[in-house]
């Protein structure tokens, strides 16, 4: 496909889907530049988890507010990998914001106003030049509601569940399945009720459902919608 640098795309969806890896695909495919808002939701609950912040299901609010100036995220091209990678005050952190403690925690930060006020101005910054593939949960509605072409993905819990519990056992972790389910669940229902920014499927993107469909597949589907765009 012929590059056009000024598109921006937008990949939204619920968690377990597999946003990055299709939506870093599409950014190879398109010499563009991806970025995971995801992973930076991440690196903030990783920080708050480490300085001692969350305690339960709550988030001590006012000492996280305080060390936000300190939280630099930057994300780096792993030539070898072929991969986008994430860092936080330039220390790699991309195994340690996939954990299960990261998971179950990370929608309670992403709840926060503040917290998502200070991320939406970094993406907004990152990707106003175009040329970008962004994914998130707020991509298309919140940070980029103007985006050239968007995608809202999503797959049944089960489906999602079984995926991310496949990954967990690979990387070693010990889980049950239940417990990942009923995390997907979980942050599927705070995604979709939190106050600031919750995660919707605007009208003007294009619906996946990849329960039954292999990440090529949809990578094509992404990519004829995009040339359709690109046409137009």
């Amino acid at each position: 496909m012929e590059k056009c640098k000024t598109l921006i795309i937008a990949v939204d969806g619920h968690s377990s889907t597999g946003k990055s890896t299709v939506a870093k695909l599409l950014a190879s495919r398109l010499g563009y530049t991806y970025i995971d808002t995801g992973a930076m939701y991440r690196a903030v609950t990783l920080e708050a988890l480490r300085k001692g912040f969350i305690v339960g299901e709550k988030v001590e609010e006012e000492k996280l507010k305080n060390c936000l100036s300190e939280i630099h995220i930057d994300f780096r091209y792993n030539p070898a990998d072929r991969r986008y990678e994430t860092y936080l005050n330039g220390e790699y952190i991309e195994e340690q914001i996939r954990t299960m403690e990261v998971s179950g925690k990370v929608s309670l930060i992403a709840r926060i106003g503040f917290v998502r006020k200070f991320l939406v101005e970094q993406q907004r910054e990152m990707g106003k030049a175009g040329g970008i593939v962004m994914d998130g949960r707020d991509i298309g509605s919140v940070v980029f509601p103007h985006a050239d072409v968007k995608f809202f993905m999503t797959a049944s819990p089960e489906v999602r569940a079984m995926r991310r519990y496949k990954e967990l056992l690979e990387k070693g972790e010990k889980v049950e399945y239940a417990e990942v389910e009923e995390n997907v669940r979980k942050r599927d229902y705070l995604d979709e009720h939190r106050a600031e920014g919750p995660l919707v499927k605007t009208a003007d993107a294009l619906l996946i459902d990849n329960s039954e469909m292999t990440i090529e597949e949809e990578v094509q589907v992404m990519l004829e919608k995009i040339e359709e765009k690109r046409r137009g």
